[in-house]
């Protein structure tokens, strides 16, 4: 028995051991056109209800469920039902259950349908993208109806799934290089109202609601159940015929509320951990926190990650907030996920967004990524050290030519590894290394919850000029992208996008998160260099060493001054065709003299142009690096 807030429950999930027995737990509907099977785990007796329609009317049959363990209950009900609404409902209101896997408009009934007829032309021979290592990944953090709703993108289905399917969104990302493109959530969330999409509504989706279907706002027709099925379909399908993976932003560490939720009208008190006094526990910032620890809870999230693999055919996940899930369960997705396919990608946010009452030394968060074999974190360090700290968005650091950040920017150029030139008493937030292999580190200095690259060089250096922009931009992206470890952009980076200076913009109009495609005819130079510089770090394996003695062995830093980094990656680093390659990164606002090992060396990346076969030559020794900007050169 387990106690929460004077209310014992039986805890029947500890009979749960494998991900093979929670496929039964958690089938909730089964249909065939002889029968349909409902099944719940609850500890209260209950009905299903039967309706012709998503919303309104009154149920055209009742049946009530017989318990056939003790916390297991179930009813049958011959002929074929496909077509029909469903929900449950053991007296605290109905429900389509935990793992809904179709729903009528707002996600308030489930749907009885054959998934099968939602899968498109093809789908059986659609295929994960191949990546020999997460090293090899270049992940563009995108929100397709940012992506896609403004005019200007020229797009049909803006603000729709459909989007990523057409010809001009699939060559865009194609001609930037990025080959996997992680969607922010998509399943089916709370705050948007599906039924009134005429309406000015906007939202992230970071409150979930149906954890197992897709977002019906974002399908061409709510109302049809299977449309946003078929939908997302498609657009994994298109993604992968352009050879890139779609990562899914997953979001089980909370729900939009607690009383109203599907784990709480069916398992009352079990699905969410509490604080001492009986109140929720909100290390989600949200309002309540899922409890992970729990076997349960635990085997919902390895079946819905294993579901999303197998009917949808996803190429990995982005756990939001992590650090409140707990360390076994995080392995076991891992493990489960190297069974269907190792190169399956986890990354996540290495924190919590408040105290979780559940011990920090066995909870998923960035100091314990040794722990997690084969799970990235995102390196806060190495944002941080480029552009400031997220608590305060007028303080500049390395990008706006303030000292004092080189280590931590070293620490994510080597990927957050144990490096014997990296002073860990000077970095940032970690004073231990907390990757194991650079591939668990995510290199990056933005992404959606957040100001945006621009409005935040723009609000720590007040006036600056568009010139000064863009090469503080590009420099960015461009130690991210030289960077060890797995490296990431927010999607419109390469548009120089702004988002009207907003921090959060979870919430914020299309007017602020819109991209606005005509700033590639504006900055065409920032669309190129970002192109060229991808396609510099998958040409050139030595950026992309995915084993931490490899990089020990490999990449070395160049003694310089404040403001600036240089590394070298020698002796034909992870096979490189080049035998030795310099970068120098210089934020200050005058050129400086960097000294470089003796040689004849080819520049391929200086004041803002990328040229692999070569911008030029020079001899080593004393060389100038110009003001707010990379260099690149081999010999």
């Amino acid at each position: 028995m387990i106690r929460f807030k004077n209310i014992y429950v039986t805890a029947l999930a500890v009979v749960l051991t494998n991900p093979a027995q929670a496929q039964d737990v958690f089938k909730e509907m089964s249909y065939s056109p002889e029968q349909t099977v409902f099944r719940l785990n609850s500890p209260s007796c209950g009905v299903v209800r039967i309706y012709e329609n998503g919303q309104g009317g009154n149920a055209i049959k009742v049946a009530k469920l017989k318990k056939v363990a003790p916390t297991e209950w179930t009813v049958r009900l011959k002929g074929d039902w496909k077509g029909k609404f469903y929900t449950f409902d053991i007296g605290r209101g109905e429900t389509p259950g935990t793992f809904a896997k179709a729903v009528g408009v707002n996600g308030k009934r489930g749907y009885i349908a054959d998934l099968k007829d939602t899968d498109p032309v093809g789908w059986d021979k659609d295929q994960h993208p191949k990546t020999l290592s997460p090293a090899d990944l270049v992940i563009y953090e995108m929100h397709w109806r940012d992506f896609s709703i403004d005019p200007s993108s020229g797009l049909k289905y803006r603000g729709k799934f459909l989007s990523l399917t057409e010809p001009k969104a699939i060559e865009h990302l194609k001609n930037l290089g990025i080959n996997a493109v992680h969607i922010l959530p998509s399943f089916d969330y709370a705050s948007v109202d599906e039924a009134q999409l005429d309406k000015p509504q906007y939202n992230w989706g970071y409150d979930p609601l149906n954890y197992n279907v897709p977002e019906g706002s974002y399908s061409t027709n709510p109302f049809e159940p299977t449309c946003r099925i078929k939908e997302f379909k498609l657009m994994v399908k298109a993604l992968h015929e352009a050879g890139i993976r779609v990562i899914l932003d997953v979001v089980y560490n909370h729900t939009f509320d607690l009383e109203n939720s599907n784990f709480q009208k069916t398992y009352p008190n079990y699905y969410y951990r509490y604080n001492p006094d009986g109140s929720p526990s909100n290390g989600s910032g949200c309002g309540n926190e899922t409890a992970s620890d729990q076997p349960l809870m635990r085997e919902f999230m390895l079946e819905s990650v294993k579901y999303w693999v197998d009917e949808y055919h996803i190429d990995g996940f982005r756990f939001d907030l992590m650090g409140v899930h707990d360390i076994p369960t995080m392995n076991a997705i891992r493990e489960q996920l190297n069974a269907i396919d190792p190169s399956l990608f986890i990354y996540g946010e290495g924190w919590s967004a408040g105290h979780c009452t559940y011990p920090s030394e066995m909870l998923a968060t960035k100091a314990n990524i040794p722990q997690l074999s084969g799970i990235a974190a995102f390196g806060d360090d190495m944002r941080d050290a480029l552009r400031g700290p997220f608590s305060d968005d007028t303080q500049g650091a390395f990008l706006a030519g303030y000292p004092g950040e080189e280590e931590s920017l070293k620490f994510g150029i080597v990927g957050g590894i144990d490096h014997p030139q990296v002073d860990m008493s000077k970095v940032n937030y970690d004073k231990t290394a907390w990757a194991k292999e650079p591939t668990q580190h995510i290199s990056y200095v933005s992404c959606h919850d957040d100001m945006c690259l621009v409005d935040r060089l723009k609000a720590e250096i007040p006036q600056i000029s568009t010139e000064e922009l863009i090469r503080l931009d590009e420099l960015a992206q461009t130690a991210v992208l030289t960077s060890q470890g797995v490296p990431f952009i927010l999607s419109g980076e390469e548009m120089l996008r702004d988002k009207k200076g907003v921090h959060n913009s979870f919430n914020s109009p299309d007017s602020v998160n819109h991209l606005d495609w005509n700033n590639l005819q504006r900055f065409p130079q920032v669309f190129d260099y970002y192109r060229n510089l991808i396609s510099l770090r998958k040409n050139h394996p030595a950026f992309r060493l995915a084993k931490a003695e490899l990089v020990r062995e490999h990449l070395s830093f160049l003694p310089v001054q404040k403001c600036l980094v240089a590394f070298q990656l020698s002796n034909h680093a992870g096979g490189d065709s080049w035998n030795n390659i310099i970068v120098i990164l210089n934020a200050n606002r005058e050129a400086k003299l960097v000294d470089i090992p003796q040689g004849k060396y080819t520049v391929v990346c200086c004041d803002g142009q990328i040229d692999e076969r070569g911008l030029g030559s020079v001899d080593g020794g004393k060389i100038e690096v110009d003001p707010q900007t990379a260099l690149i050169l081999h010999d």
